[in-house]
């Protein structure tokens, strides 16, 4: 296992973070308990030392099992990572009740690394004019947690004020080859870390897409290399590439993922690809973008639209449907996402477009937008979509204590 140092603390942080997201589950659903186990703790026993989780992760289940996990000794041999569900919080008074408790559920009595969860723009100011300064500076100063952070979903511009906003320790970002210029993107990758925040890696493998199964037209790309990696070494790879970077977490569900995952990273040194292999990532990424419906960069330069509709995020949904597949997850995060859900916002479903035409003049690519957000809701909204988001908000606003 190699190390990185988290900047402002001097933490020796394991490059591979295991991601208790996508934990192995029953038939019914329901974290399996034994096997996630063995899991976590093998990946801990083999150099693993950081460990995310949050609140509605899997179904609020994800904390109270890692604090079982991280019995017998293995807790002190871990930075714990979880987060403050930002959407439900109402009052000041609920960072307090959401944090203790976390605490109770991770079996600990302090959080290593605490972080804002899921933040946007309009998030950020929503939970900042609550007071999150005062509720982190009392958090660090009674030792409840040791680092603050937060992570992120939003747009670049927006991005930069968050970072700004608050004295962060660290931050956790969306970071893969397909998504140098989505959400925070290099340039906030760049930022973070000219500010002296430790950043964290989400979505290396874009929840797995990138890793199996793999489109023929991109796996024949991946076989011109002269070392051969798997594709999941390659997306890692290309990370840990990046300097700046201090951890990059993989959510593991099976015992082989977190075997091959430990291979990747004994090799996961900054500044270690050659140009020939930048070139190659490149020309995947060129493989992947050519499968896409929609050729958006997400520049957002068509934003704010007057309806509400957050039409990036819906190109970006109905993208990966023909990138990657898997319909069922995407329609899901369709209504969580959209639906203001995940966000605390309010909906920006394709389906609101009036055809105003104001995006059209602003699109670089010269895109026919309202044209294809029609496409976007016939493929995910539909008679089931209430149907959708009642369940999402029972997934991820799963407010009982």
């Amino acid at each position: 296992m190699l190390y990185r140092k988290m900047p402002k603390n001097g933490d020796e942080l394991s490059i591979l973070g295991f991601g208790a997201m996508r934990l192995p589950v029953k038939d019914n659903g329901s974290i399996d308990e034994i096997k996630a186990m063995q899991m976590v703790r093998y990946a801990i026993d083999n150099g693993v030392n950081y460990v995310d989780t949050a609140w509605p992760y899997h179904m609020g289940e994800s904390e109270p099992f890692l604090g079982r996990a991280l019995a017998d000794g293995y807790r002190k041999k871990v930075k714990i990572a979880t987060k403050q569900p930002q959407w439900m919080v109402k009052i000041h008074e609920d960072m307090d009740r959401f944090l203790n408790a976390q605490l109770e559920k991770l079996n600990t009595d302090h959080i290593d690394y605490y972080l804002i969860h899921s933040l946007v723009g309009s998030s950020w100011k929503t939970i900042r004019d609550l007071g999150v300064a005062e509720f982190l500076d009392r958090a660090k100063a009674d030792g409840r947690i040791i680092n603050a952070g937060f992570s992120y979903h939003g747009n670049a511009e927006d991005f930069t004020d968050v970072v700004d906003g608050y004295e962060w320790d660290f931050c956790q970002i969306q970071y893969n080859f397909l998504d140098k210029n989505i959400q925070a993107g290099t340039k906030g990758l760049e930022y973070a870390a000219s500010r002296g925040l430790g950043v964290v890696i989400m979505e290396p493998l874009r929840g797995g897409n990138l890793a199996d199964p793999v489109p023929c037209e991109v796996m024949d790309t991946w076989n011109e290399a002269d070392v051969k990696r798997s594709p999941v070494q390659w997306a890692l790879r290309w990370v840990w590439n990046h300097p700046e970077v201090t951890v990059v977490l993989s959510g593991m569900s099976e015992p082989y993922q977190v075997e091959e995952n430990l291979k990747a990273a004994e090799e996961g040194l900054a500044d270690s690809l050659t140009t020939k292999d930048l070139e190659l990532v490149d020309r995947v990424a060129n493989k992947y973008k050519e499968l896409m419906k929609v050729g958006c960069t997400g520049c957002r330069y068509c934003m704010p639209c007057p309806q509400s509709v957050d039409i990036p995020a819906c190109f970006e949904t109905y993208n990966n449907l023909y990138m990657f597949g898997g319909k069922d997850r995407l329609l899901m995060m369709y209504a969580a996402k959209l639906g203001g859900i995940l966000r605390g916002a309010e909906r920006n479903f394709a389906s609101q477009c009036v055809q105003c035409g104001q995006c059209l003049d602003a699109c670089p690519q010269n895109l026919p937008i309202p044209e294809l957000l029609e496409k976007v809701a016939e493929e995910f909204e539909g008679p089931d979509l209430e149907k959708r988001m009642e369940f999402a908000k029972r997934l991820f606003a799963n407010d009982s204590f």
